[in-house]
């Protein structure tokens, strides 16, 4: 077939533009091995802070993957949800019980010493998030890097966190808004078996549900007197409970296995089982639905990959900071 000299130019062009439009997508996209030449020990300094902070408190690893979630949600993954300052992202109600700083400062400290100046504390802290995960049990997967750090952290951005009192409904578009699915919802969810919630958030939920005077109905009555116990009425508030009761320090699925038990802690993750559209996804991660079950460790590592690439700040955006805490 004869092709025409203006054929060939349009096909050139087309060429031309399409690779034009993949350079500059993959300019605003992580990859796994960003740092190979320019500091290759990376993950392996990142995971030694990460495991000696584990060994010595086993209930940090939740902390620091609580961390990355709330980052992640509030104007992308750029850390700043580890500045300080006055009005901060850390000085919001919701961010005011987070932990693990210390381990993301101390693995900066390092990184500055071996490469001056090239690994994002962005970048380290969703490293971070998954040695964590794997320091208690979890799957490992691979983690893309490329992130550069935000310069501004406010307080009042933090709106866009789903709440533990949320409807499924709101929490489903909060994750939208994130270009976050359905699944990938009850999928992050399920980092909650590990960790573990203050009886203020929840023990609205034992004693005066919605203003009945009654418990919450999503809780198993068999669970309530456990719950009751440890959170008594007008007791102490900053008392902690184990979100996956049985498996709290376990990454694992039991967690799932509590919900669809009636013994899950927040009204946010009961939901996920009395509402019907999570309820199927759960039961998948279970193995009670007729459809192909899912798998949870190798699904979480797929959500965590996408959450990982919210609002992404890279090439000139943003700074590699020299301390974590603070805009250079």
């Amino acid at each position: 077939m004869k092709v025409s000299s203006v054929n060939i130019m349009d096909i050139l062009m087309f060429l031309l533009l399409a690779t034009t439009l993949t350079t500059m997508t993959q300019g605003q996209v992580t990859r796994v091995g960003f740092y190979s030449t320019t500091c290759p020990r990376v993950e392996t300094i990142v995971r030694a802070a990460v495991q000696s902070a584990v060994r010595a408190d086993p209930t940090i690893a939740a902390g620091i993957l609580r961390v990355f979630f709330h980052d992640c949600f509030v104007n992308g993954c750029d850390g700043s949800v580890l500045l300080d300052g006055p009005s901060s992202e850390k000085t919001a109600p919701p961010n005011l019980s987070l932990r693990g700083f210390e381990v993301i400062d101390a693995a900066k400290t390092q990184l500055e010493t071996t490469c001056p100046g090239v690994v994002s504390c962005a970048d380290i802290l969703a490293l971070a998030a998954r040695d964590a995960v794997v320091q208690v049990g979890g799957t490992s997967w691979q983690v893309p890097l490329g992130r550069r750090d935000g310069l501004v952290s406010q307080a009042s951005d933090t709106s866009s966190l789903p709440g533990f009192s949320e409807s499924i409904r709101a929490q489903i578009q909060k994750f939208a808004d994130k270009n976050l699915n359905t699944q990938d919802l009850v999928t992050l969810a399920g980092g909650h078996t590990i960790g573990t919630a203050a009886c203020v958030v929840f023990s609205y939920r034992l004693y005066n549900f919605n203003d009945t005077n009654q418990p919450d109905p999503d809780i198993n009555p068999a669970f309530l007197p456990q719950l009751r116990a440890l959170c008594p009425n007008g007791g102490d508030g900053s008392t902690r409970v184990g979100l996956d009761t049985g498996s709290v320090n376990r990454f694992d699925i039991s967690y799932f296995t509590n919900l669809r038990n009636g013994r899950g802690v927040l009204e946010s993750d009961a939901k996920l089982w009395s509402d019907p559209t999570t309820r199927p996804i759960v039961q998948r991660f279970l193995g009670l639905s007729g459809l192909l079950g899912l798998r949870f460790n190798v699904e979480f590592g797929r959500s965590m990959v996408k959450m990982g690439n919210i609002e992404l700040k890279t090439g000139s955006q943003g700074e590699i900071r020299r301390v974590c805490s603070a805009v250079n």
